[in-house]
């Protein structure tokens, strides 16, 4: 399993024992805010807005919540707070290739801020385009191995027009074209077969092995961006063998 996609599996663990619900919340708003903004109010007709509410109600959102913050997107134009998303590349410990994605009000504190967590973190940011190209947007679905029979979970996957399915240790990972990503979902949810995470996100076509060393330094940055109140998602390309994973993330 690449270092990233334990990562996720590591992030979802700690996030039930984490105290940052408040964070993960005011992330979920903007996107829920600026998603209605940008399509509509209409979850059945916008896409964005559609996966922002189940991406809310995974994190056990309130419904009042969820609907303040359509209803803010809906008035922006009005008077409320419009965000510019961005998106900065550059490079963490040992070479990786990083991808931060951010929602801002204020641009030049936003970069700023970006910028000195690379430089602390032993990374530099870097150009436009200049790691892009190593991440292919994709859907991803995460099954417990224990909830799905792996023959069975192929099968209904692949007919609904997946394109893969990796073994990643505990758990099996759905891979989708964005545009295959709903039908897989649904025939996934036809079948009552739970999932842990269900996403659009960015899939890195190489990787970066690391050591310990550089290990415990690329977890710190993507500890920091993540902690970022701009930060909406951060991608990156490193792997780390699973046993230094689990030791760097037990501290």
């Amino acid at each position: 399993m690449s270092g990233h996609s334990k990562w996720s599996t590591i992030k979802r663990k700690k996030g039930a024992a984490d105290a940052k619900r408040g964070k993960i919340f005011t992330k979920l708003i903007k996107e829920i805010s600026l998603a209605a903004r940008l399509g509509g109010g209409d979850p059945e007709g916008n896409a964005r807005l559609r996966q922002a509410i189940l991406a809310a109600k995974a994190e056990n959102m309130p419904k009042d919540n969820i609907d303040r913050a359509i209803k803010k997107g809906m008035g922006a134009a009005e008077g409320g707070v419009n965000y510019e998303e961005l998106t900065y590349e550059g490079y963490g410990p040992g070479g990786v290739a990083v991808l931060v994605e951010v929602m801002t009000d204020n641009k030049q504190r936003t970069v700023a801020e970006i910028r000195h967590i690379f430089s602390k973190s032993g990374g530099n940011l870097g150009e436009n385009g200049c790691v892009a190209w190593i991440f292919e947007k994709k859907g991803t679905i995460s099954i417990e191995k224990t909830v799905a029979d792996e023959e069975k979970l192929m099968e209904i996957a692949l007919e609904a027009g997946a394109e893969d399915v990796r073994d990643d240790g505990d758990e099996y990972t759905l891979v989708t074209e964005v545009s295959a990503f709903e039908d897989v979902r649904s025939a996934i949810e036809a079948e009552k077969i739970s999932y842990m995470e269900a996403k659009i996100t960015m899939v890195p076509q190489n990787e970066v092995k690391l050591d310990s060393g550089k290990a415990e330094s690329m977890l710190k940055m993507m500890e920091k961006l993540e902690d970022n109140d701009d930060v909406q998602n951060v991608y990156a390309n490193f792997d780390i063998d699973d046993e230094v994973m689990e030791k760097l993330s037990a501290g």
